[in-house]
């Protein structure tokens, strides 16, 4: 008795073709791209030929003392401001969450006040406050506030209401299971607000932040209305005398742009220093 072999058909795929993958073709994207780019250098040959702007007066003027003056008066006046508002604004963020409604009102009603008025009618309520009020516990108010003060006051109560809730972005950003944990761990409010909650809630509150601080360089150019002699105030003395008003102007704008760029650079750094160990840090 014989055995037959029956030969079954063969079960591994066939071979596959070898595919190429061909990227696909954006011609418009390029030709938008190109057409950008030579509207772009077309503009920057325009500005640099064009002798209106006078970029000789700009170089003399750029590095002048009154110039340099002013904008080590701009850079001083806009970390105090920041500082300070950042102080009194997470202490308004604490109130806002605060389980005492009064207090909570108090925080509210701040911050819908200053934000809702805007910062050059604050600046000339504060610098007219003499007007208001001659006097405060004896001490004349029209000796005591200079240009100076009134900026500072001025600045810090308006900045005062966006880093609050900035902060307090920062704080509901914090998983509840932290808080809780340390509260199981018998940490009072104020250890689990700064070792715990703070910590953890700079990742979202510095990126907002960042753009505060160069707002508030930018914002400073304000308080020339009340004759503070900062970056554009002082470039504005020099221009009443000269009538080189573009060029003076431009010597400002250089020193604004150099400064932004410079503290984006550091909000930069900033953020990847707390964004380690999370998605952000990539």
């Amino acid at each position: 008795m014989s055995a037959t072999l029956v030969k079954t058909p063969s079960t591994a795929p066939p071979a596959e073709p070898n595919l190429r993958v061909v990227p696909t073709r954006r011609a418009g994207q390029w030709v938008a791209a190109t057409l950008l780019l030579v509207l772009l250098a077309l503009g920057l040959v325009s500005v640099v030929r064009n002798r209106a702007f006078q970029w000789d007066v700009v170089a003399q003027y750029f590095t002048s003392a009154s110039v340099l003056r002013g904008l080590g008066l701009t850079l001083w006046l806009t970390a105090l401001v920041m500082a300070l508002g950042f102080v009194l604004g997470t202490l308004l963020a604490v109130l806002r969450l605060s389980a005492n409604l009064v207090l909570r009102a108090v925080g509210w009603g701040y911050i819908w006040f200053f934000r809702s008025t805007p910062i050059l009618v604050q600046l000339l309520f504060w610098f007219n406050i003499g007007v208001l009020y001659p006097q405060i516990l004896g001490v004349d108010t029209v000796n005591l506030l200079g240009p100076v003060a009134v900026a500072v006051i001025g600045l810090t109560l308006h900045e005062a209401a966006y880093a609050a809730e900035v902060v307090r972005g920062g704080i509901l950003s914090v998983d509840r299971g932290q808080i809780e944990a340390a509260e199981s761990l018998g940490l009072g409010r104020w250890r689990r607000l700064s070792r715990i909650v703070l910590p953890q809630a700079m990742r979202a509150i510095v990126p907002p932040a960042g753009n505060m601080l160069i707002g508030t360089l930018k914002g400073t150019s304000i308080v020339s209305v009340i004759a503070v002699q900062d970056l554009l105030y002082s470039t504005q003395l020099v221009y009443h005398r000269t009538y080189e008003i573009i060029p003076l102007l431009l010597v400002a704008t250089l020193w604004y742009v150099a400064v932004t760029s410079v503290l984006g650079i550091g909000q930069h750094y900033v953020e990847r220093h707390y964004a380690r160990g999370t998605a952000g840090a990539r």
